[in-house]
This record gives C-alpha cells, structure tokens and sequence, in this order.
C-alpha cells in the first residue's frame, strides 16, 4: 500500500512538473487583438515560378493587395544587416553555394529570386513596403545560435507603426523578447520532429516536439505544422492558454481540417476562400 501511494505520489509530481515545463505565459500577456481576424500568406502571397517569388517585396505587396497577413523570416548577413529569406542555404532559390550569413549585403544584392528578377530584400525595405497595412508574423532563424538579430530587427521595429508578432522554433529567440521586450506577442514554432525525415533519426531532436522549452520561452502562443494538431503538449498548452497557430496549410480541404484545432492560419500555394476564416 504504501508502495502504492508513493508511486501515485511520484506519478502526480512528475505530471506538474511536465505541466509547469510547456506553460505557456500566464500573466502580463500583450494584446493580441490585433493579429486576429486575416489568414497569413507564408513567405508573402509568392509562386517562384513568377515575378514574385518567396519573401520577395512583389510577394509582400501582393499579399496586400489581397488583404493577407504575411508570414516572413529573417536572418543576418555577413556584415550584420537583416535581410528576408528563408533557407541558410542559397542555393535553392539563388543557385549560389553558400549560406546567407557568409555574404554581405551588396554581394547578396547581387542574387535573383528563382526565375524573377527580384532580388532578397532587406528587413527595414520589408518594413516601409508594408507599413502596418496588415499584420505581420516575424519568424527569427537561428541555424547560427546567437540573438544578435534580435537586437538588430528590434531596433528596427521600435518605430514600426503596424501590427506585428515573433516567433522561431529556437527558444534563444524567444527567451530574448521575454526578457527584452515582454510587450511583444511571441510564438514557439514546433512539430512532431519524428514524423519528418530530416529529423527521423535524431531522438535527441524529439523531445523539442514536447514543448519542454516552455519553460525558458512563455510563449504566447504555439505554432504547430497542422498536421500534427493530436500532439499532446500542444494541446494542453492551447488548454492553458496559448493561441495555436497553423502551419503551412496548403489547400482548402486542410485548412477547413485545421479549423477544428487551431486559432490563425499560415498558408501557401493556393488562395483560400475567405469564408474559412478564424473563429473570433
């Protein structure tokens, strides 16, 4: 019996424990209101078989145009300016070797878009071209660990005048706006990593798909790829609190799916019928 008990014990202190690690932030939370209402075109509203390729101004002002939110990404150059672009490699959509961070500015100038004649713009040009006309979803890439970009995008944005919000699937980033700027609305993106290829052999990579860096991070909300919405963690941590958000959708038929699960959408390679749009 009293094995029993201290087993039931052990097991409910275990259960808080894991409750308090995924916690999203629970008081002081910013407004989100803002951010509400408009699905999210990922990378601008792009085909990179156009003129207005991924995280391209054309691919931003189109979004727009069409009354989207845009989801973008944003890292370093060599010499320390923040430009828009996704991989760390540039390769796929510049067909240059290399990654973005081993390049400065006027060298990275130099590179087309995949088929376009657009070229990889900077931060503060992204900025001026939307100038709080929709809500933007801000996602820092940390393939190098360090928060310098942070501090540089930050900068940028302490004059911005639109709605926008963090997020990056490297706690780092976050853990920077809890302590640097706790009024900023910040996202922990993840995914179920043993259901993706890249990550299929890495356990070591799997835990982060608990959420467990929650801890560190309070996110205000959870970015989850769709479709692992059963994932445990994410859904008390919606329970608790946190917005969940969906990436990427890429056709009706999921986003409808979607729907059932999450709060704000991240879309791409279609363009949704604006009836299917989040529950507020």
């Amino acid at each position: 019996m009293e094995t029993l008990s201290l087993a039931l014990i052990i097991t409910a202190a275990l259960l808080l424990l894991y409750l308090f690690l995924i916690a999203p932030r629970m008081r002081g939370k910013p407004d989100r209101t803002p951010l509400l209402g408009v699905l999210y075109a990922h990378r601008g509203l792009f085909d990179n078989d156009t003129d207005a390729p991924e995280n391209s101004l054309p691919a931003f002002r189109k979004a727009i145009e069409a009354g989207y939110g845009i989801e973008l990404d944003v890292q370093l150059s060599k010499d320390g300016v923040p430009v828009v672009f996704h991989d760390a490699s540039l390769k796929r959509m510049c067909g240059v070797n290399g990654k973005v961070w081993e390049y400065s500015l006027s060298e990275l100038k130099q590179m087309k878009l995949a088929h376009s004649d657009a070229v990889i713009p900077t931060f503060a040009e992204v900025l001026d071209a939307v100038n709080g006309k929709v809500p933007l979803i801000i996602e820092y890439k940390l393939d190098v660990p360090q928060t310098e970009v942070c501090r540089l995008v930050n900068e940028q944005l302490l004059t911005y005048p639109g709605a926008y919000c963090i997020e990056s699937f490297h706690p780092l980033a976050l853990q920077w706006y809890r302590k640097h700027r706790p009024d900023v609305v910040r996202g922990q993106l993840g995914m179920e990593y043993w259901n993706d290829e890249k990550y299929r052999t890495n356990p070591f990579v799997w835990i982060l798909s608990f959420l467990v860096t929650n801890v560190a991070a309070r996110p205000d909300f959870i970015a989850y790829r769709h479709s692992d919405a059963a994932n445990i963690s994410f859904r008390l941590a919606k329970r608790m609190g946190a917005l969940a958000v969906a990436w990427t959708i890429k056709n009706q038929a999921q986003l409808a799916e979607a729907k059932k699960h999450f709060d704000l959408f991240i879309f791409d390679s279609f363009i949704p019928d604006q009836t299917i749009l989040p529950r507020f």
